[in-house]
């Protein structure tokens, strides 16, 4: 249990910081990445302001929502304006996303290197900008798949063409009737395949995900390892922080490294063996890579 364990944060970052993380990217033998939704944010994939308002301005009016989070609650009048409005949110962070230099330079930092991913975002970013999918482990889901609700039996189908359809032709903010999609055993309306309760679907890719990020963290377990945590806050710690610290602290051969702007902590057992930045990931990553010359400090 890690809520009576002592951490430390970092008071500030420094290039020293940059430099040590680089150094220790450079030398280790394999990594170990988690990425959170401060990953995301980074990248450009906001969920409010500008990139919200301009895209669901009708939405907004009718229902005064902030951002996109609050609005996929909301139950909606029919299934043709829930899926109008899911569809267009997928769109925006599933398949129409743009790449902003912060998956590019996480990319060229792995390029050539033993590496593995385990994410809790369900953007699907780094298999749309380059990353092996056969070292990507995504634990909460994909925007990319649906799922029957109840569900009747576990498989997950993919939604692009389908969310297509949905983002063109809808109109009124209500999509076609015939587009609602339906579950092909039961008939029931679909649903995402997010994990936001225990009727989330672990399909056939999910647990071979799961498989590999398992041998690759046993065949590494004692070896020269960086676990780095990027833009990884305290939603779900369980899922990536609290075992990267397990990890670290057991393998007394590997490093710790937390880059997430506002929460650099990491547990005081590390000693110098653990790092925090406390800044934006994009732009640690980018000058980790070479990208940018430390202009923000």
């Amino acid at each position: 249990m890690f809520s009576k364990t002592r951490t430390s944060q970092s008071t500030g970052t420094s290039s020293d910081d940059l430099e040590t993380l680089r150094r220790w990217v450079s030398e280790c033998d394999s990594m170990v990445i988690g990425a959170g939704s401060g990953l995301s944010t980074s990248a450009g994939l906001t969920y409010d302001g500008a990139r919200f308002e301009e895209n669901f301005p009708d939405f907004i009016a009718r229902y005064g929502y902030r951002d996109m989070y609050r609005a996929s609650f909301q139950k909606y009048g029919s299934p043709e304006e829930h899926w109008a409005f899911w569809s267009r949110m997928i769109m925006m962070n599933r398949y129409e996303q743009e790449d902003n230099g912060t998956y590019s330079a996480l990319l060229r930092m792995v390029e050539g290197r033993d590496y593995f991913v385990i994410t809790t975002n369900v953007d699907h970013c780094f298999q749309k900008f380059g990353f092996d999918e056969s070292r990507l482990y995504y634990t909460q889901g994909d925007y990319g798949l649906w799922q029957c609700p109840m569900p009747c039996h576990l498989s997950t189908y993919d939604n692009e063409s389908a969310v297509r359809r949905m983002a063109d032709e809808q109109d009124g903010m209500r999509i076609p009737s015939e587009l609602v999609p339906h579950c092909p055993v039961c008939g029931r309306e679909m649903t995402m395949n997010l994990r936001v309760d225990d009727t989330f679907v672990q399909d056939s890719g999910w647990y071979d995900a799961a498989n590999r990020y398992e041998a690759f963290l046993d065949s590494h377990s004692e070896t020269d390892t960086l676990y780095l945590e990027l833009g990884v806050g305290y939603n779900t710690p369980g899922i990536i922080k609290y075992p990267f610290w397990n990890m670290a602290i057991r393998n007394r051969n590997s490093r710790y490294a937390c880059v997430n702007l506002g929460e650099p902590f990491y547990p005081d057992q590390l000693g110098d063996r653990a790092i925090g930045l406390d800044m934006d990931v994009g732009l640690a990553l980018r000058s980790i890579c070479g990208m940018s010359r430390f202009p923000f400090l």
